[in-house]
């Protein structure tokens, strides 16, 4: 008997593992156009395996990443009767590492479809269906029950599934996703139909990771936690579901093994822990706190997630000739990083793996830089646990959309211009959107600026939206526009200028608002055999070799010193990476050449952060 048993065991792994190479050999990597080292490493079987969300940790999960199935149909058209071939999930249809490279448009659906059985840290518990980002409408079916509709790009949700599961056997996933990139009113970053210069390609469907969770019948849904460097606390809340009236919370920090605080208050409530004796988060200094946010009945817990904190403050106050400057930590710390759009040759929005996306990150503080501007594009969660790790400061955008008004900012100077006339759909697409983002996002302390607008591309109500902005999350400050048409509001005035730094001038703006250079740089090199396209690639100025590239660059930093000496409290410099037809960056966009030495990068950036440079 056991001879017979331990042979069906391997017939069972060998049918398996059978199933599991026929899956994957319908799918294959597209290299019609350059990839990333990484690209080769995906692991169609468990692609992004690590769990997504760092700052809610549950042990109940499951990766649905992997090859699904996927059909484009007529958007009028029903469900297909058959799909056309094989995805990689979470890689956006249009993407190489998607397997599919097609694009899908305004007109048509795209349909993914999936058989899944539920392991057994998911089995028989309440079961949540996560996704990470879907762009742009998702309704998700269940075994053919419709278990809900979300509309947004750039903000993870999730539905309980538990009423649609079948008892044992498989579980029938599928997904309608329609995305009208930039026909359509919905924010999407810089995706077009038709790329060129600095337009992109449309990134369709799901773009981050699928995954199960297993939660009882009161769980915890999120929490917001916000420090207090000069009161010494933090404060923390939770929305629970299911809670009972007598229900508590009890939340606790860490540093390491030693309990450093601890409350228990109603579930309902806000807690405040006092962090005596606290280590400043910064970028030489990046220290984090453990957390533990548990739901209390009866002295036991019911449920209970981990997380982390930083004791870190962003703010601003004058110097001592009365100019306004950002301040880390109540001191002035110059803030000086890329633009960074976020994308890749190989999957678009996704990097290809997580040591792809810990890759532009640790490159960026090796060339010096202690600030990234995420330029109209929102991370995978993990990207800002990883910047929350290594001490990167980050600048976030909203993505744009429904553009249209002029940009009329002058060098030097800030005209205030005009806004966009946005309908009532599009105006609740974005207030819905930038709500959850800055929801979503709320508790990683990297980030220190919210930018709601960028270079007046779809910029309407402008007060309005920045002092709601304001409003919502003063732990952080505001760049209502960057670069965009002037408004007094907010707690920033920023300029672009390219290719050469210049500065909003001082002396009009700098006493009520911190003075910065958004954007400026842009310098080009096509470096041959690693760009997106031969011909019409695009910088602001050109050169022909490392060497001239970098000599310009470093008249650039120079010129940094001057201005922070007058008033300037950040700069931008554009970009990280080259990205389609762009070819601006410290490196190239498939991340293989290093366009500027980095041993030099460092020492001319760190030049900018001497305290001495200002009074």
């Amino acid at each position: 008997m056991k001879k017979i048993t331990t042979l069906a065991l391997g017939c069972l792994a060998l049918a398996t593992t059978l199933t599991a190479q026929a899956q994957t050999t319908s799918w294959k990597l597209l290299t019609d156009k350059i990839t990333t080292p990484w690209a080769e490493k995906v692991n169609p079987m468990a692609p992004l395996p690590e769990y997504p969300r760092p700052q809610m940790v549950r042990g109940n999960w499951q990766n649905l990443n992997g090859v699904w199935n996927y059909a484009i149909t007529p958007k009028a058209a029903t469900e297909p009767q058959a799909y056309q071939g094989k995805i990689l999930v979470p890689y956006a249809v249009e993407s190489a590492i998607s397997g599919v490279g097609k694009t899908v448009g305004k007109d048509s659906v795209l349909w993914y479809k999936n058989n899944i059985t539920l392991n057994k840290a998911v089995k028989g518990k309440r079961t949540l269906l996560h996704f990470g980002a879907v762009d742009w409408r998702a309704e998700i079916f269940v075994n053919g029950k419709n278990v809900g509709m979300h509309e947004g790009g750039f903000d993870p949700f999730s539905f309980d599934i538990t009423s649609a599961l079948k008892s044992g056997g498989q579980q029938e996933i599928k997904l309608r996703v329609w995305d009208p990139t930039d026909d359509g009113p919905q924010p999407r970053g810089k995706q077009v139909k038709k790329p060129s210069g600095i337009w992109y390609t449309p990134v369709t469907g799901i773009w981050q990771t699928v995954w199960l969770e297993a939660v009882g019948n009161t769980y915890i849904a999120s929490t917001k936690q916000t420090p207090d460097i000069d009161k010494k606390t933090l404060t923390v809340s939770a929305n629970v579901v299911g809670a009972q009236a007598t229900d508590q919370l009890k939340i606790t920090a860490w540093d390491g093994k030693t309990k450093v605080s601890e409350q228990i208050v109603a579930a309902g409530e806000t807690a405040t822990l006092t962090i005596a004796d606290q280590k400043l988060w910064s970028p030489e200094s990046p220290f984090l706190y453990d957390l533990q946010v548990a739901v209390i009945r009866n002295n036991k817990p019911v449920d209970e997630v981990k997380s982390y904190f930083a004791m870190r403050k962003i703010s601003r106050g004058p110097d001592g000739n009365g100019i306004q400057r950002i301040l880390l930590n109540n001191k002035f710390v110059f803030q000086y990083g890329p633009l960074d759009q976020g994308w890749w040759p190989d999957g678009l929005y996704t990097p290809p793996t997580e040591e792809a996306l810990k890759f532009d990150i640790d490159e960026l503080k090796k060339m010096g830089f202690n600030m990234i501007r995420k330029h109209i594009k929102v991370e995978p969660a993990r990207y800002y646990a990883y910047c929350d790790k290594v001490g990167m400061l980050l600048w976030q955008d909203m993505p744009s959309g429904d553009l249209g008004n002029r940009w009329e900012n002058r060098p030097g100077v800030l005209d205030k211009g005009t806004e966009q006339n946005r309908t009532a759909e599009s105006e609740g697409y974005y207030r819905k959107e930038w709500d959850a983002i800055m929801n979503t996002l709320h508790n990683f302390p990297c980030i220190v600026v919210w930018v709601p607008f960028n270079e007046a591309w779809g910029q309407f109500k402008t007060v309005e939206i920045t002092e709601w902005t304001m409003k919502k999350d003063p732990s952080r400050l505001v760049n209502s526009a960057s670069g965009g048409n002037y408004f007094d509001t907010g707690d920033m005035v920023d300029l672009h200028n390219y290719p050469q730094p210049a500065m909003p001038r001082p002396e009009i703006f700098g006493k009520t608002k911190a003075v910065v250079l958004g954007e400026f740089g842009g310098l080009g090199w096509v470096v041959q055999d690693h760009t997106w396209v031969i011909k019409r690639t695009w910088g602001y100025q050109t050169f022909k070799n490392g060497e001239e590239l970098f000599a310009k660059y470093a008249t650039f930093t120079d010129k940094l010193e001057e201005l922070i000496k007058l008033g300037l409290s950040a700069a931008v410099y554009t970009q990280t990476t080259d990205v389609e037809g762009e070819i601006n960056g410290f490196l190239t966009y498939d991340r293989r050449v290093f366009k500027m030495p980095v041993t030099e990068l460092y020492k001319t950036n760190k030049k900018l952060y001497n305290p001495a440079l200002v009074k």
